[in-house]
């Protein structure tokens, strides 16, 4: 379980951190074609996860539901990240970014469909009252290890031996753990096939977007309109944050893993007492301090460029986005109702990855096209980010308050 974990939170970690700077760094400059590649991204992740994981609910073969899901997929999702950096060797940039897109697009695919919707049902399935805790623990230290990874070892890895050896490096690994402990995973037996009541496939799938949903379930939607806000805040700026640290302050890939490993470190310490104030205190009245911080610490990271304020600034905005979103999701929880759980926790991701992924990149690359510095690299002309793509986002995300007003969490 801790090698498929940790592997693919590694490579999901990867792609949301270094695979921007990819494409800015070796096909163009151009803040488009990332804003493009993060929002067919966060369309593949979300469809594939709702519609892959309503398919193993209901997959019974002789290898068993999540077993094919998992071993196949991880391969292929490892194959797809060996072939993604290939793109550039196209020589036609338009071809190049059109490619690069669909790259992604199909390797998020194979992920979403062998880690979020197969591994994740699997570890739920396999899981009893009295390891459930156990289970979650292992998920959760697999994150906080592949965030570490990500920012810590892979920014000094690609500054050593650059973007081809680093990606087919990692890809080759996530083919192996696929391959070796996908084989060695069991399947919880299957339930009963007299147990079993079935209603059509496209039926289950297509009620995650029924809008009555919202008129029956008012404060959870007023929740994940907060999520929705927070998140295109955060999303205005993520996408382009290395390539502004590197092109903007001067930060080395190497300097921005010492600065991104103290900032992780740094929130996972802060989480575990925002999850016990999450359980004690009122909730709102805790999202609205987080953002508040979170936001504020989004504004003066755009107003420092040495490596100790850029670190700490960095510090506030993460670490408490972390606390906003341990509040949000523990308020949602207590929300849902007992029979749609699964339903509603399907509908969060397109609240908290399809559309920010969408809007918030698109947000950002237009004001970056606006505000930005012209440059030229590799014969390629764009720009490079501005401060303001902070700026803004966490305006956005103090904008997440208003629909608090409406609704208040009695505690």
């Amino acid at each position: 379980m801790l090698a498929l974990a940790l592997t693919g939170q590694i490579a999901w970690a990867v792609e949301n951190s270094w695979f921007n700077t990819f494409v800015y760094d070796t096909i163009t400059p151009d803040p488009r074609p990332v804003a493009w590649m993060v929002a067919g991204s966060a369309i593949t992740a979300t469809l594939t996860t709702l519609f892959m994981g309503t398919l193993s609910d209901r997959t019974r073969t002789r290898w068993g539901r999540r077993r094919p899901f998992i071993l196949i997929g991880y391969i292929l999702w490892g194959l797809s990240t060996v072939l993604f950096p290939t793109v550039a060797y196209i020589q036609t940039t338009s071809v190049a970014i059109v490619m690069v897109v669909i790259a992604d697009s199909v390797m998020t695919f194979f992920g979403s469909t062998a880690n979020d919707a197969a591994f994740s049902a699997w570890t739920t399935d396999i899981a009893t009252t009295e390891t459930r805790g156990r289970v979650e623990g292992v998920l959760n230290l697999s994150v906080f290890l592949a965030q570490i990874v990500a920012m810590v070892a892979a920014g000094m890895l690609i500054d050593s031996v650059g973007y081809f050896t680093f990606f087919y490096t990692l890809g080759g690994i996530v083919i192996l753990v696929g391959l070796v402990a996908g084989s060695l995973l069991q399947d919880a037996p299957l339930p009963a096939k007299a147990d079993e009541t079935q209603r059509p496939f496209l039926t289950e799938f297509t009620e995650l977007f029924d809008i009555n949903l919202l008129k029956q379930n008012r404060a959870l939607f007023i929740i994940l309109l907060f999520i929705m806000l927070s998140s295109i805040g955060m999303q205005v700026s993520l996408p382009y944050l290395i390539i502004y640290l590197e092109n903007y302050i001067g930060v080395t890939k190497s300097e921005f893993s010492i600065i991104g490993g103290a900032v992780m470190v740094g929130s996972a310490v802060f989480a575990v007492p925002f999850g016990i104030l999450a359980d004690k205190w009122n909730k709102r009245n805790m999202l609205f301090v987080a953002t508040i911080v979170s936001s504020l610490g989004g504004i003066f990271l755009s107003l420092v460029n040495t490596l100790p304020l850029l670190a700490l600034t960095g510090l506030f905005w993460q670490a408490f986005s972390v606390a906003m979103g341990i509040a949000s999701v523990a308020w949602l929880k207590d929300l849902l109702p007992e029979k749609s759980r699964g339903k509603f926790l399907g509908i969060r991701m397109i609240f908290w990855i399809a559309i920010p992924m969408v809007i918030g990149p698109w947000i950002g690359s237009t004001l970056i096209q606006n505000f930005g510095t012209p440059t030229t690299l590799n014969g390629q002309t764009g720009f490079v980010p501005a401060p303001i793509i902070f700026q803004v986002g966490s305006i956005i995300s103090l904008l997440a308050l208003v629909p608090l007003f409406f609704i208040n969490d009695k505690k």
